[in-house]
């Protein structure tokens, strides 16, 4: 049977307090407020691994072991792993629960959709795959998918939440993101986007209301990195008013997660986004519409390197490696809640959560990102 309930303000509370209380924890800053919950500046990323079982294995031993040391926030997707990194989360939240260690309350679940899912493994023939699954069965048009791999279509969005729900047999997905939609401006113009946008965020103010979901997001990649009007560029200002548009001044669009690490500065340093009739970063924009900020990518996938090596250990030199200053940087930035970074292995799970140990350090993060936009 699912796991009933969501995080709540109570229940994140009252892990940040347990986790503080531990022998190896002081308030140190690692916990934050947003979300209406209390969230940990670390979250776990389950975006790599081959399609094995024993990857799966490693996934839920590490997910569980960094819940453990103190991330509450865990991020995956229907597409990580062809659903496998979804199945490796539930397993681990079950483990948790089931042992009574933690509890359904204390841990914040975000998933993402858009992008084409497989099962278990992918197909020897897409084209069939992709016409059985979802265009035979209603789910979406020949016109929705974009590309022959990216779909925001309504029973699409609505299929893969029930996806997702299984694969983390859980009732409530915490956060739920629209994958990447900037995806489809490679396919489709900036007026077609927006009109599935505001159809998807309809399918998903729905889905709050249902209890499938607590709020959403939108998950970006290169989207909010690129100049006004190049291709592929998109805005927060747009995307909060369509969320107003469908759901009122109360609407649910509560998060926005996009790549910020010591070598992606865009999203703090470059200011592309119209807000309040001026341009702002990426991060700024965020903060005045009211949204959470996750930053992906946040150890640049552990190719950590060269002049950027160099400075991280100049600003951060109490911290153990390249990877834990690369956390601590991006953790560190104002305006950033969480810095999601992949735990695949239980070593990676322990080095990253050992920067949870040190306050952030948001006057040597700000220095060294303007040292390195130069």
């Amino acid at each position: 049977m699912p796991l009933a309930g969501r995080a709540t303000e109570a229940g994140t509370a009252r892990y940040a307090e347990r986790l503080q209380a531990g022998a190896t924890r002081t308030d140190t800053g690692h916990f934050r407020a947003a979300l209406g919950l209390t969230v940990s500046s670390i979250g776990a990323g389950t975006y790599l691994g081959d399609l094995s079982d024993e990857v799966d294995a490693r996934y839920r031993v590490s997910l569980a072991e960094a819940v453990r040391l103190g991330a509450n926030v865990i991020d995956t997707a229907t597409n990580y792993r062809a659903q496998r990194s979804e199945l490796a989360v539930g397993r681990a939240i079950g483990d948790l629960v089931a042992s009574g260690e933690f509890r359904r309350d204390e841990l914040v679940i975000i998933s993402k959709g858009g992008f084409i899912s497989y099962r278990l493994a992918r197909p020897s023939d897409s084209v069939d795959y992709i016409y059985k699954q979802f265009i035979q069965t209603g789910v979406m048009q020949n016109d929705d998918l974009a590309g022959g791999i990216h779909c925001i279509a309504p029973a699409y969005l609505a299929q893969q939440i029930t996806w997702s729900l299984r694969n983390l047999d859980l009732r409530t997905i915490d956060v739920y993101c629209i994958h990447n939609p900037e995806t489809q401006l490679a396919f489709v113009d900036s007026a077609t986007l927006r009109n599935r946008l505001q159809l998807a965020f309809v399918q998903l103010e729905e889905d709050v209301a249902a209890g499938r979901i607590g709020c959403y997001g939108v998950a970006t990649w290169e989207g909010l990195r690129r100049p006004p009007m190049s291709a592929g560029y998109v805005s927060l200002e747009l995307m909060v008013r369509l969320a107003r548009e469908v759901g009122g001044e109360h609407h649910h669009l509560r998060l926005v997660q996009f790549p910020l690490n010591a070598a992606m500065l865009e999203c703090a340093k470059f200011r592309n986004q119209p807000i309040n009739g001026k341009l702002a970063s990426a991060l700024e924009a965020a903060r005045d519409l009211g949204l959470t900020v996750a930053a992906t990518a946040s150890v640049m996938q552990g190719h950590v390197t060269g002049r950027i090596a160099t400075s991280l250990a100049a600003a951060f030199p109490d911290l153990d490696s390249d990877v834990q200053r690369a956390l601590q940087f991006t953790r560190s930035l104002p305006g950033v809640t969480v810095a999601l970074t992949g735990m695949s292995r239980l070593e990676h799970a322990r080095e990253n959560m050992e920067v949870a140990c040190y306050p952030p350090a948001p006057e040597q993060a700000q220095r060294l990102a303007q040292m390195l936009a130069r």
